[in-house]
């Protein structure tokens, strides 16, 4: 599986040494979409608006249990190609009210790997 690679900091796209457009492959990609898939606002994709987090609707400036929003992480996980399993674990909410944790992924070659939010 490929994709774009995109920049960890600014989540952009990136160029490769010869000036193309620079791709991930393997668990690395797996990851990277899995990270994009927990990024994505319900409604927000313009050709499939039926992925995507609720933000807007129960997430943000909502109270709303900790165990729903890992269900809902770990499906959109799930549903990206490569995941055989994943699981969200919460590590904490600061005092900015940022919530922290990782979704570890198992894929299908057998990696386990950890993406951070």
């Amino acid at each position: 599986m490929n994709t774009l690679l995109l920049d960890r900091t600014t989540w952009d796209l990136l160029p490769d040494a010869s000036g193309n457009m620079a791709v991930a492959t393997g668990s690395y990609a797996i990851c990277q979409n899995v990270a994009s898939a927990i990024r994505v606002f319900a409604g927000e994709c313009y050709y499939n608006t039926g992925i995507g987090l609720p933000y807007r609707q129960h997430i943000l400036a909502r109270t709303q249990a900790a165990p729903v929003f890992r269900l809902q992480a770990e499906q959109a996980a799930s549903a990206v190609a490569g995941v055989a399993a994943a699981r969200c674990v919460l590590t904490g909410l600061g005092a900015n009210r940022q919530l922290s944790g990782a979704i570890v992924v198992s894929t299908t070659s057998g990696d386990v790997q950890h993406v951070g939010f």
